[in-house]
């Protein structure tokens, strides 16, 4: 017996058919298997008042994260934060304020993004007045107490003020750098 085009097309068309509904039955599936809020950027949980605080291994305050509002989405796993403002302790050390309208936490919790009118607030001690970063965008690595920008800058301490635009401030060190258009105001004291 031979097989010719007329009779293997039926053949063919019903293969063909099978092939398109097992497709479209899989695919179907797949969309209802996906919760629906992981198809939209809807929040998932909103806290109220956060305060998040971390310890060192001798039980002591190493720095506390607090925020008006925490908002996650489920669907690109996000954080954002509402208000946040940031304290680093350190033992012996002066006290480091973050401030901020708004924030980002990345996935890990380690890295902090904050955004619009940026206030960093290092306390003053004995030997060292105290010193005031305003900027627009500020990137916080906490694990290496790391504050950097991309975005102006201005630094007042007392009578002296810098500003410039990219900065990389090492709160352990106390050594911060700027990036480029560095401009300074240094005023003499007077006894």
């Amino acid at each position: 017996m031979r097989l010719s085009a007329t009779r293997m097309f039926p053949l063919l068309l019903m293969l063909a058919l099978a092939a398109l509904t097992f497709w479209l039955e899989r695919t179907v599936r797949e969309e209802e298997s996906v919760h629906p809020s992981l198809r939209r950027h809807d929040p998932d949980y909103v806290v109220d008042n956060l305060v998040y605080t971390r310890f060192n291994a001798l039980g002591a305050v190493e720095s506390t994260l607090a925020a008006a509002k925490m908002i996650h989405y489920p669907d690109d796993d996000s954080t954002e934060l509402v208000a946040p403002r940031m304290v680093q302790t350190k033992p012996n050390e002066p006290r480091v304020t973050l401030t901020a309208d708004r924030g980002a936490l990345s996935q890990d919790g380690e890295e902090v993004f904050l955004y619009d009118n940026v206030l960093l607030v290092r306390e003053g001690s004995a030997q060292q007045p105290e010193t005031r970063m305003r900027t627009s965008f500020m990137h916080v690595v906490r694990a290496r107490s790391l504050m950097r920008t991309d975005r102006e800058v201005v630094i007042t301490e007392q009578d002296r003020t810098l500003s410039g635009r990219g900065m990389e401030y090492h709160n352990d060190s106390r050594q911060f750098f700027l990036r480029e258009r560095v401009r300074g105001r240094f005023e003499s004291r007077a006894k």
